[in-house]
């Protein structure tokens, strides 16, 4: 059986642009706690990893996620096993790149859900 999808453009360019907007609030919270911005949108080949934050001497990485609806359940649900795999390998990668092994790191999860900003601070470790 063959089962063919026709995607809507406008819907799609939508998506992406919810989705850059709930980044940049993202973002303006972790300014206003103390954060600093490293990276936006870094990739590394098709993983990418929202925001890359630093405060004191951790590098944090930030998975953001949003939704107006409950139909899907909640955003934080949505960080599953292969997209904290992703999540690590790519940041595995920076990490390198920088040549950061000499500070710590972790994953942090911000959603955007039922009207509030919800932020999971060490949300998942590596596997």
């Amino acid at each position: 059986m063959y089962l063919r999808i026709v995607l809507n453009r406008d819907k799609i360019k939508k998506s992406v642009e919810k989705g850059r907007r709930y980044e940049k609030l993202a973002e303006k919270f972790l300014i206003d706690n103390g954060y600093m911005t490293l990276e936006k949108n870094w990739q590394a080949g098709h993983k990418e990893i929202d925001l890359i934050v630093q405060k004191g001497e951790t590098i944090v990485f930030v998975e953001v996620k949003g939704s107006a609806s409950k139909q899907y359940g909640h955003p934080s649900e949505w960080v599953d096993k292969r997209k904290r795999e992703n999540l690590t390998n790519a940041a595995e990668q920076y990490i390198k790149a920088n040549n950061l092994r000499n500070l710590d790191f972790r994953f942090d999860i911000i959603t955007f859900f039922d009207g509030r900003l919800e932020h999971y601070i060490d949300a998942f470790q590596t596997e």
